[in-house]
């Protein structure tokens, strides 16, 4: 068996997403708690640039980046395809994602920030939003093709994440009257069976999340 090894945080949508990788393709594998407080020497050797999570350990070997990791566990596993065949499909899907990646930091400067500079970053997910807003007309469930795959596994944060942050921080950016298909999108990834179990648990990151702008206070 091979040896795999998760460094990260439970209630990082970053870690979150390499799980979720490895639970589709029936990996096995021991996840490690990182302090970002007090990063361990571990983390530090593993990601010496970037001195971030999530990190995988496989045979001894480290990858880093959430996106780049998902994509090493689809091409080196066995089991259910995460990215799509389709080649055009695939450019899709790295569009979707590499899309996340960037317009991610607007939205949490959008809640730990005050004033003008909160204002910016309100704007900028604004935007984004309305981009979302318009791929997801037509009741559409997935980003690319019929079938959950990479680019949904990327929206995780927008999908789950986003919504908890505003209730935890009292910040709202989302509604159903600015962004009806947005919202629509995110019932249904959140509801849905198939997802659930793969989801970390609302009501336990809500705790954590309310905890950490307490802090900052």
């Amino acid at each position: 068996m091979a040896n795999v090894k998760l460094v990260g945080l439970w209630y990082s949508p970053f870690s979150h997403r390499v799980e979720w990788a490895l639970k589709i393709k029936g990996v096995k594998y021991e996840f490690i708690e990182e302090d970002l407080q007090n990063k361990s020497p571990l983390l530090l050797e593993l990601n010496p640039v970037y001195k971030k999570i999530p990190v995988l350990i496989h045979n001894g070997k480290s990858i880093c980046e959430s996106i780049v990791i998902v994509e090493y566990i689809d091409e080196t596993f066995e089991g259910p395809s995460i990215l799509p065949k389709d080649p055009y499909d695939r450019a899709l899907a790295r569009f979707w994602a590499k899309f996340f990646a960037e317009k991610g930091p607007a939205v949490g400067r959008s809640f730990f920030l005050k004033g003008e500079e909160q204002e910016k970053a309100k704007e900028e997910v604004y935007k984004m939003l309305k981009v979302l807003d318009n791929e997801l007309k037509d009741n559409k469930k997935y980003f690319v093709g019929d079938k959950f795959g990479f680019a949904d596994i990327a929206a995780n944060a927008a999908a789950l994440w986003l919504g908890v942050l505003e209730e935890a921080s009292g910040v709202v950016l989302v509604t159903s009257e600015k962004f009806p298909n947005f919202c629509a999108w995110r019932d249904e990834y959140i509801n849905c069976s198939e997802n659930k179990e793969y989801l970390p648990s609302r009501d336990e990151l809500l705790a954590k999340l309310k905890a950490r702008f307490q802090v900052a206070e």
